[in-house]
């Protein structure tokens, strides 16, 4: 199983968030997503319009979705990865 890995923010989750999930979905057969905590966010964009925690179960819900990683890091480190045992990172804009 190749588990693929994401983060985002994800506030007022939208189409484009959609999209990204699905070719993200595609690279592999375990999707993790990884959420940016509300100071992280605000210390390079806006502070949040919904909550964390709101974001996080939002994504949560989505079937796309495997797995949510809560106050997942801004840069993410080999020892990240390796601890949560992922084999490819999608990144998109």
């Amino acid at each position: 199983m190749k588990r693929v890995y994401i983060d985002m923010v994800a506030d007022l989750f939208h189409i484009g968030h959609i999209n990204i999930l699905k070719q993200a979905r595609s690279y592999g057969d375990y999707l993790i997503v990884g959420i940016h905590n509300d100071e992280d966010v605000k210390s390079y964009k806006r502070t949040p319009i919904i909550s964390g925690s709101d974001r996080s179960e939002i994504v949560r819900n989505c079937k796309l979705v495997d797995e949510v990683i809560d106050n997942a890091p801004l840069t993410i480190s080999a020892k990240y990865i390796k601890d949560n045992n992922i084999d490819f990172v999608f990144h998109g804009d």
